[in-house]
C-alpha cells in the first residue's frame, strides 16, 4: 500500500474499464487486453506509475471516446504487472484519489486527459455524521455475518477505519451486490454524508435479501430431509412386499415396459439403452420428475416400428401403373420413375429408397402425387410441412435434458405410420427458414442421404434408427432457395404447368366428379360442364400453371346448382360460356385483347418469364423525351436485368443506321425503359431480345406484330444466347393467348425434349441466332403512319418521327 501521499499530476493517461469501478484506498486486479490499453502500460516509466481509471457507459464499446466515459474516475498507482500466456496483462491497482476528467487531450495511441482532484466534502464532525458512520458499520457487520461470499475479517477492517469517507469507499468497494451504476454514483458523490446515506439504504436492502434467502434455504433443507425420509420408507416397504410375495403398481409397470423392450425387436444398442433406463426407473419413486422422463422415453422407444414394414409382399407393376393413371393425368416422367423403382425393388428387395424432389408451380399435384405413390406401393403415407420451420430440433428432436423434450418430426412421422418403410413427404422444402436456433436444412442432409440415414440418430432417442427403407419425397416450388448440398442429395423431377387441353381433361375426369360428390350432386343428371364452358373458365377466370383456382371456380358453379335445387328448381344446369360469365361475373383476364392493345404503340414488346407459379408474359415499355445521354430503367429490376438493358442500348446505338435511326439519338434524347408490375422483383438476362425489340421499335416507329412474344439473352455482337425455363415460358405464352414465340436457336433441343406436340399446338415457334433475325420476325415492316387527332393536331401515338427534330 502507498504510505506517503502522492501528488496527482494535471495530465494523466486514462484507462477505460468495463463494468468496474475503482474506489480510493481499494486494491484491484485488472486484466488488460486492448491494444490501446497495452500501449498505455508500455508508456508508463519510473517509480510511481500513475494513471486514471474511468468506467465506460456501455461496456460493449471497443474503442471508447470522451462521450463513452463517465466524468469522474479514480487516480491509481500500478503496484505489480503480470504478463499472461495469451498476450493479456494483469495489473494490480491501488486507488488514490477521486479525479474529474476536465478535457480529453489525445485519443491515439491511448487516451490522455487533463484532470483535477475531487476532494471529499466532510462538513462538521457532528453527532449526525457519527451516527451515520456507526449505522453503516453495524449494517455492514450484519451483512458480512449472513453472507457466504464475504470474509469475517472484513468486519474487523471496517471497525478499525476511523475516517467516514474511507469507510464509505471501503464498504462500496467490498459489497458484491452493488451494481456498476450505483458504484459509479457513489464514486461521483463527493459529500461523505450523502455517500453514507446511500450506503445505509443499500445495506438495509441487502440485509433483507440475505434474511429471506436464509429462510428459503431452511425450508428447502426441511423438504429435502422429508423426501429422503419418504424414500427410505418406500425402500423399506418394497423390501417388506418382496418378503411377503407382493408387488406394487410401479413394479408391474416396469415389468410391462421390459416385456415390450424384448418384443419390439429393436437393435442391440437401442435395447442396451432401454435396459439401462429400466434399471434407473426401478430405483426411482413415481413422484419424482425423473421417473416420468424415463418412462416417456421408454414408451417412445417401444412404440417405434423397429422391424415392422408395410411394403407389399409381391410387387405388381401393372397395378401400380393403373393406380397412378387413375389418380393423375399425364405426368409421364414421374410415373415412369416410380415404375422403374418398383421394377428394381422387385428384383432387389434390399435396395435403399430413392430421394425424390418434385419441383413445380403450385397446384400441379405434387402433394397428391405422393399419396398416389404410397397407394401404388402399398405403403403408409406420412406428410410433414417444412414451410416456416426454423428450429433444427424440429428435425433431430430435443435432448432429454430439456423439459417437455420430444423426438423430431421424422421420428414422430415414423411412429404415426407404424411402419419403418412409409412414403414420407417433406412438403415445401424450399421454404425452410434459418435463425439462431439452427439450420433445419443442414439437419435434413443426414435424413436425405442414403449412405447415412441407415443410422439416423435423433437427439431425443440418442440411438440409431434405420431410415433406409423409407421413400422420401420432397416438394418445392422453386429450386434456388434449396441449399446446394441438400439439392445434391435429391433427384429433381420437374412437374411443369398444364396446357389448356390438359386442364379440361383433368376437370372432366377428376375435379368435376369430386366437387359434385362433395356438394351432393350427380354429374350428367343434375350438372353438366361443356368443354367450351371449361375453356371459358380456364381462359378468362384463371391464369395459373396448376388447377387449384380452376377447381375453386368449378366449386362456385357447383354451389350455384346446389342452391337452385334447394330452391325447388329441378332442371339440369348445363355450364356453357354464357352461364360461366353469368355466375362468375366479369372476366378477370383478357390476355389476347390486352396484348393486342398494348403493342399497337411502337416501343412496347412482350417478353416471356419464368416464375415459381409457372411461365408468364411481361410487357417491356420504352419511351423517349428531349434531353440527352440519360438512360432510366424502372420496374424493381435486379442487377443482371439492368446490365442486360445497358447491353441492349449499346447494341441499338452501334447498329442504329441499319434500321433508319439517327445515330446521335442518345445525344439528343433521354431514354426510359419500364417493366410494369413495379412491386414485383424481376431479374435475369432472358429479356435481352425483348429489350432490343422495344428500343428499335420505339426509335424506328415500327410496332411489335400482334400476339408475338420472345425470350433470349443477347451479346454485344448481336448473338441470341440460350435461356432456361423454356417449357414453362411456352406454356405461359399459350395461356396468355400468344400465337408466335421467338426462341434462341440453341433452345430447340429443349422444346423437342420437354414439350409434347399438343402442348404448343396453335403456336408458331421461330428459332433465331441473331438479334437481326428476331427484329425481322417481331416488328412490323413499316412504321406507324401519322394520324390527325379530333382537334386537328398531327401526332403519332406517343412516338416520334423516324428522323427526330433537332434539339436546341
Amino acid at each position: 500500500m502507498t504510505e506517503k501521499p502522492i501528488h496527482i499530476p494535471e495530465e494523466l493517461a486514462i484507462l477505460p474499464v468495463r463494468d468496474t469501478v475503482l474506489f480510493p484506498g481499494a486494491v484491484l486486479p485488472l486484466t488488460v487486453g486492448r491494444d490501446s490499453s497495452l500501449a498505455l502500460l508500455n508508456s508508463l516509466h519510473g517509480e510511481d506509475k500513475l494513471l486514471g481509471v474511468v468506467a465506460q457507459h456501455d461496456p460493449r464499446v471497443e474503442e471508447p471516446t470522451a462521450t463513452d466515459l463517465h466524468a469522474v474516475g479514480t487516480a491509481a498507482k500500478i503496484h505489480k504487472t503480470v504478463k499472461m500466456p495469451n498476450g493479456n496483462v494483469v495489473i494490480f491497482l491501488e486507488g488514490l484519489q477521486r479525479i474529474r476528467v476536465v478535457e480529453m487531450l489525445s485519443f491515439r495511441p491511448f487516451l490522455r486527459a487533463r484532470v483535477q482532484v475531487e476532494p471529499d466534502i466532510v462538513g462538521p464532525a457532528d453527532a449526525e455524521l457519527a451516527a451515520l458512520e456507526r449505522q453503516a458499520q453495524e449494517l455492514f457487520r450484519e451483512v458480512v455475518a449472513r453472507s457466504s461470499q464475504l470474509s469475517d475479517d472484513l468486519q474487523t477492517v471496517a471497525l478499525n477505519i476511523d475516517d467516514p469517507g474511507r469507510l464509505a469507499d471501503f464498504i462500496a468497494g467490498t459489497l458484491p451486490s452493488l451494481s456498476t451504476l450505483l458504484r459509479q454514483e457513489l464514486l461521483e458523490t463527493a459529500s461523505v454524508r450523502r455517500r453514507l446515506e446511500l450506503l445505509i439504504r443499500e445495506l438495509s436492502k441487502e440485509l433483507e435479501v440475505l434474511e429471506l434467502r436464509n429462510k428459503i434455504q431452511e425450508q428447502v433443507q426441511e423438504q429435502v430431509n422429508q423426501n429422503q425420509r419418504e424414500y427410505l420408507l418406500r425402500e423399506q416397504l418394497k423390501a417388506i412386499q418382496k418378503e411377503l410375495g407382493e408387488s406394487d403398481d410401479t413394479q408391474a409397470e416396469v415389468e410391462e415396459l421390459r416385456q415390450k423392450v424384448e418384443e419390439c425387436g429393436m437393435p442391440a444398442e437401442a435395447r442396451k439403452e432401454c435396459q439401462r433406463e429400466l434399471k434407473r426407473l426401478q430405483k426411482m419413486t413415481p413422484a419424482s420428475a425423473e421417473y416420468m422422463v424415463a418412462r416417456t422415453y421408454l414408451e417412445w422407444m417401444t412404440s417405434l416400428p423397429w422391424t415392422k414394414f408395410s411394403g407389399a409382399e409381391e410387387i405388381d407393376i401393372a397395378k401400380g401403373q393403373s393406380i397412378l393413371d387413375e389418380d393423375h393425368y399425364d405426368l409421364e416422367k414421374v410415373k415412369q420413375r416410380i415404375l422403374d423403382y418398383l421394377a428394381v425393388k422387385k428384383l432387389q428387395p434390399a435396395m435403399k429408397g430413392p430421394i425424390l424432389c418434385f419441383l413445380g408451380p403450385p397446384g400441379v399435384g405434387k402433394t397428391s402425387l405422393g399419396k398416389s405413390i404410397a397407394r401404388a406401393l402399398g405403403r403408409k403415407f406420412v406428410r410433414i410441412s417444412l414451410g416456416g420451420m426454423h428450429d433444427e430440433a424440429e428435425i433431430r428432436g430435443h435432448r432429454r435434458t430439456y423439459i417437455g423434450a420430444l423426438p423430431g418430426q421424422i421420428i414422430q412421422g415414423i411412429r404415426r405410420a407404424e411402419t419403418n418403410d412409409p412414403v414420407f413427404m417433406l412438403d415445401e422444402v424450399d421454404k425452410l427458414g434459418r435463425d439462431f436456433r439452427g439450420d433445419p436444412s443442414a439437419a435434413l442432409m443426414e435424413v436425405l442421404d442414403p449412405e447415412q440415414n441407415a443410422a439416423f440418430r435423433d437427439h431425443y432417442l440418442d440411438v440409431p434408427f434405420d431410415l433406409s427403407r423409407v421413400l422420401f419425397i420432397a416438394t418445392a416450388n422453386w429450386i434456388d432457395p434449396i441449399p446446394e448440398p441438400l439439392r445434391d442429395r435429391m433427384e429433381i423431377i420437374e412437374l411443369p404447368g398444364y396446357t389448356e387441353e390438359e386442364k379440361i381433361h383433368i376437370a372432366n375426369k377428376y375435379l368435376i366428379p369430386k366437387q359434385a360428390s362433395e356438394h351432393g350432386l350427380k354429374v350428367g343428371e343434375q350438372l353438366e360442364f361443356t368443354d367450351d364452358g371449361l375453356r371459358e373458365i380456364v381462359h378468362s377466370y384463371t391464369r395459373e400453371a396448376g388447377v387449384r383456382n380452376l377447381e375453386r371456380e368449378i366449386a362456385t358453379l357447383t354451389r350455384k346448382q346446389a342452391r337452385r335445387l334447394a330452391e325447388g328448381k329441378t332442371d339440369k344446369l348445363v355450364v356453357t360460356p354464357e352461364v360461366v360469365r353469368e355466375v362468375l361475373g366479369v372476366p378477370k383476364f383478357r390476355a389476347e385483347k390486352e396484348v393486342e392493345e398494348r403493342v399497337k404503340r411502337p416501343g412496347v414488346s412482350v417478353g416471356l418469364v419464368w416464375t415459381p407459379a409457372g411461365g408468364d408474359i411481361v410487357f417491356i415499355e420504352a419511351t423517349r423525351m428531349r434531353g440527352g445521354k440519360q438512360f432510366t430503367i424502372t420496374g424493381h429490376l435486379g442487377e443482371v436485368m439492368q446490365e442486360s438493358m445497358h447491353a441492349a442500348l449499346s447494341w441499338v446505338r452501334a447498329n442504329a443506321e441499319r434500321y433508319g435511326i439517327d445515330p446521335d439519338f442518345f445525344r439528343k434524347q433521354d431514354i426510359h425503359i419500364h417493366v410494369p408490375s413495379g412491386a414485383v422483383p424481376k431479374d435475369g438476362p432472358s429479356a435481352g431480345v425483348a429489350m432490343v425489340t422495344a428500343l428499335v421499335g420505339l426509335l424506328s416507329g415500327r410496332p411489335l406484330r400482334p400476339r408475338v412474344a420472345m425470350t433470349g439473352e443477347i451479346s454485344l455482337s448481336g448473338v441470341v444466347l440460350p435461356v432456361g425455363g423454356i417449357k414453362e415460358k411456352v406454356l405461359g405464352a399459350k395461356r396468355a393467348g400468344i400465337r408466335e414465340v421467338i426462341l434462341p436457336a440453341d433452345n430447340e433441343a429443349n422444346v423437342k425434349e420437354d414439350l409434347q406436340p399438343h402442348m404448343f399446338e396453335g403456336i408458331d415457334i421461330h428459332y433465331v441466332r441473331t438479334v437481326d433475325e428476331a427484329l425481322e420476325i417481331g416488328l412490323e415492316k413499316t412504321p406507324v403512319p401519322a394520324h390527325v387527332s379530333p382537334k386537328g393536331r398531327k401526332e403519332v401515338e406517343e412516338t416520334v418521327p423516324l428522323t427526330p427534330p433537332p434539339v436546341h
